[in-house]
């Protein structure tokens, strides 16, 4: 088997829907497999999964044991020659898959390989494509300056080596993942995607940002910015500090320090609410129950590519369009202000998105 698709999910039943959809159209003309990984879900994610995607493997905890160790159960029974650890709250392109496996296949020595990612408006996410976090480095980004943690080195659409890559997609072979010892299950939640990044380009393996591949990764899902994220945050870059760097008292202080700072230091993003006074749904069907719960007046038009107005709502169709079209139509977009973006999956009785990588996501029945 050339790949398995590895999504850890912790009750965001709707995204994780959307997200299978999405992959398995991407896995359409490959070996593949999908293994979900329950987390001890409060939603119906797993009745879910079972009834709409019988072909997945669904594994159920009976705990939430975390995101490393979460995902080292299902690698434990993946049977791909390749791994993506993906998140529940993305959605990948039609061609993602076999643009990695192309550009894989011709590397020796790989070791992880991250692509693109946008949020939920359509704007690239730095965290994308990341230098090593050493004390200095994250103590400038503390104080601001953010030039030598981001790999700003690389474009955003260029392919390069990069050292740090994001846990919403990681691709990489098994064999990799197994020579490193996975995901080190000291750390509960968040770190855990340096941690991994870090030991694979320790081992000699390079690690790379392919840009030529977008996935959108609505991030609220699974990245609550409340203080709860602060401090398991912050405890997992001491776990990461404590772990490759060498110590010593005026080390281990300074780090602390550093980390204290952030903590008291770290400020609450402001989101820009978006009140839509106007929606374009891009369907072939038009459904009048969800017509009447958008803004008003509704515009429905078939063509992607047209010009949106301030202040609007666009509702992309995947019964109309490919995930492709979608994301390029985001990305071009997303340079205009004021816009938000919803989406509806194929045979849904919902439409979904998000804003805000600080908050969860809307999900709006009819």
């Amino acid at each position: 088997m050339k790949l398995s698709v590895i999504i850890l999910n912790y009750n965001v039943r709707y995204f994780l829907e959307l997200c299978l959809k999405s992959v398995q159209a991407a896995i359409a003309t490959i070996d593949a497999e999908i293994i979900v990984v329950d987390n001890n879900s409060q939603d119906d994610s797993c009745a879910m999964v079972k009834q709409l995607f019988p072909s997945v493997k669904l594994i159920e905890n009976k705990d939430n044991p975390g995101f490393s160790k979460g995902n080292n159960i299902g690698v434990a029974q993946a049977k791909g020659e390749y791994l993506c650890i993906l998140n529940p709250d993305t959605v990948v392109a039609e061609d993602t898959f076999t643009k990695l496996i192309n550009f894989t296949d011709s590397k020796n020595n790989l070791g992880i390989v991250g692509c693109q990612l946008i949020d939920g408006k359509g704007r690239f996410l730095p965290e994308s494509k990341r230098n090593i976090p050493t004390p200095k480095v994250a103590l400038k980004k503390i104080l601001g300056s953010t030039n030598d943690y981001y790999a700003n080195h690389i474009n955003i659409e260029e392919t390069g080596k990069v050292d740090i890559l994001v846990g919403a997609f990681m691709w990489l072979k098994k064999e990799v993942y197994n020579a490193v010892g996975g995901f080190d299950e000291a750390y509960f939640m968040y770190g855990e995607d340096i941690d991994l990044s870090y030991k694979v380009v320790k081992a000699g393996y390079d690690n790379f940002y392919f840009g030529n591949t977008t996935i959108i990764h609505f991030k609220g899902e699974s990245t609550l910015k409340d203080s709860k994220y602060a401090k398991r945050f912050y405890g997992a870059m001491q776990i990461f500090y404590k772990k490759h760097f060498k110590q010593s008292l005026l080390f281990n202080a300074v780090v602390w320090l550093g980390i204290k700072m952030a903590f008291l230091m770290r400020k609450t993003p402001i989101d820009v609410v978006v009140n839509s006074n106007r929606s374009y749904l891009y369907t072939a069907d038009l459904n009048t129950n969800l017509v009447e719960k958008l803004p008003k007046p509704t515009q429905v038009d078939e063509d992607i590519r047209r010009d949106v107005e301030n202040n609007s709502m666009i509702v992309y169709d995947f019964k109309l369009l490919n995930a492709s079209s979608v994301i390029a139509d985001m990305k071009q977009k997303s340079k205009q202000d004021h816009i938000v973006f919803r989406f509806l999956s194929k045979n849904c009785k919902f439409i979904l998105g998000s804003d805000s990588a600080n908050n969860r996501g809307e999900v709006l029945h009819f």
